[in-house]
């Protein structure tokens, strides 16, 4: 049996250190989001490739979130976690020397791996260290801290990129990495590992991460013939995993939680949609704002922030909530207004009142503050302990699927209405038609997500 932290100290320091790595990764996220176009001017990336400086680091962690959680419930959770920060701090710091488009876009997935080692792990060991009574409470201020990283990301990476240049957004996330390693080194006691001494499943990991490089690569190119093949091919990839899993004494997920956990699966396919309808916001609106209204990147920066400084404020109140209401109707209250906020987002032009789009950002901030942390709870508390580092891996996966299906979705709008041509004024009609017809789509999606989540009625594990 894992050790376990006492309360108090422990548990407030446990808290700062997770709480400082899920702001690392947003921070970065939405800076780079700001910095696009620059980057897109220095290697003259078409609007496609673009797309890729962010979706390669969702689908490199979306690949590896589940085995890595599965290592980290054999192995250790603060071993994992640790190896993850270190190769974080290493590869941001990669990045931010890369002298060509093809080195930033690899070092980015080696990002993205590390992301998948320390992001869905940190709410593993939260859920290890906090009781069931504290639990929602402290999910929800790790929440706080990603929405706070969203929200210093814009601004900041507005700034730094005008002011210092676009690698300095690396430079600085390297440097927030080795600090929690340092934390990590001295301050994080005991280790968490339930499913200590049980086999890894090789094969399962290798079939699942497959089917889910060639499901969402493929998705990304789905107008094109090998856009199909790759699809069709990682859907019989995870058709071969689920029929595996069950035939394997220790699997590297254990399926049943699909099977017989109303709470595990829909609050998970909650998130999936959720993601999906809402992630490319941000990136829409940066480059919509900077290429369709004329803005500089501290300008967008500046509008930008608006949502995550809501969604700020909100976690930790929907996190409280969810521990005294049913986690999934708190979830979809939040869904609602997620879904209010894309629909105004379809209204865009090129010349919408400031204050409209500041309105609907707030919106969106409230409706995310809401969902993320009781659907997080929801899913966290559902499970036994020995399967925790699965479980956070799974909602982690479903986030960053959804994020990558979202920025699918926008990659072939662009390619519908762009092409592979550069973002110059000749196109901003065509961009700004694909990100209307970008909005529609989310919204759609949005809306059947609330009744998905609310689908999720039992309470499950507390």
């Amino acid at each position: 049996m894992a050790d376990r932290m006492g309360v108090g100290a422990g548990r407030k320091v446990t808290l700062l250190i997770t709480a400082m790595s899920v702001f690392i990764s947003p921070f970065m996220v939405a800076a780079v989001n700001i910095a696009l176009p620059t980057m897109a001017e220095e290697f003259s990336m078409g609007a496609v490739l673009l797309g890729w400086v962010a979706t390669c680091f969702l689908l490199a962690s979306a690949a590896f979130l589940v085995p890595f959680g599965r290592l980290a419930d054999i192995h250790g959770r603060k071993k994992i976690f640790l190896y993850g920060m270190v190769l974080f701090t290493f590869s941001s710091f990669c990045c931010a020397i890369s002298n060509s488009a093809a080195l930033l876009i690899s070092f980015r997935v080696l990002q993205g791996v590390s992301g998948a080692m320390t992001v869905g792990i940190a709410v593993a060991i939260l859920t290890s260290v906090f009781p069931a009574e504290e639990r929602g409470r402290a999910i929800g201020m790790n929440m706080a801290a990603t929405y706070l990283g969203l929200s210093m990301g814009p601004f900041l990476g507005g700034v730094l990129t005008q002011q210092l240049g676009w690698r300095s957004i690396f430079f600085i996330s390297a440097f927030l990495g080795l600090v929690v390693v340092i934390l990590v080194l001295w301050g994080l006691k005991g280790e968490w590992a339930e499913a200590r001494g049980e086999k890894f499943d090789t094969v399962g990991a290798i079939a699942f991460s497959l089917s889910v490089v060639l499901v969402m690569y493929g998705f990304t190119v789905l107008t094109t013939v090998l856009g199909v093949v790759l699809v069709v091919l990682g859907v019989l990839c995870l058709l071969a995993f689920v029929r595996w899993e069950p035939r394997v004494a220790s699997p590297v997920f254990n399926v049943n939680l699909f099977k017989k956990n109303a709470s595990f699966v829909f609050s998970n396919m909650a998130t999936l949609i959720n993601y999906c309808s809402a992630f490319a916001m941000a990136f829409l609106l940066s480059l919509y704002l900077q290429y369709t209204r004329g803005f500089s990147p501290q300008t967008a920066g500046l509008i930008t922030v608006v949502s995550p400084v809501v969604m700020t404020v909100f976690a930790p109140i929907a996190g409280r909530l969810s521990d005294r209401i049913e986690p999934r109707l708190v979830a979809s209250v939040g869904l609602v207004f997620t879904c209010v906020a894309l629909l105004l987002f379809v209204f865009l032009s090129d010349d919408t009142a400031l204050g409209f789009i500041i309105a609907g950002l707030a919106v969106y901030g409230i409706g995310t503050g809401l969902f993320s942390s009781p659907n997080t709870n929801a899913v966290m508390s559902s499970v036994d302990n020995k399967f925790l580092g699965v479980a956070s891996g799974t909602v982690a996966t479903m986030r960053s699927i959804g994020m990558m299906l979202s920025m699918g979705i926008v990659m072939t709008l662009f390619s519908v209405y762009i092409g592979q041509a550069e973002i110059t004024p000749e196109y901003y009609p065509a961009f700004l038609t694909s990100v209307q017809v970008g909005f529609i789509i989310f919204a759609v999606l949005s809306f059947v997500g609330i009744f998905i989540q609310l689908a999720a009625r039992k309470k499950g594990r507390t």
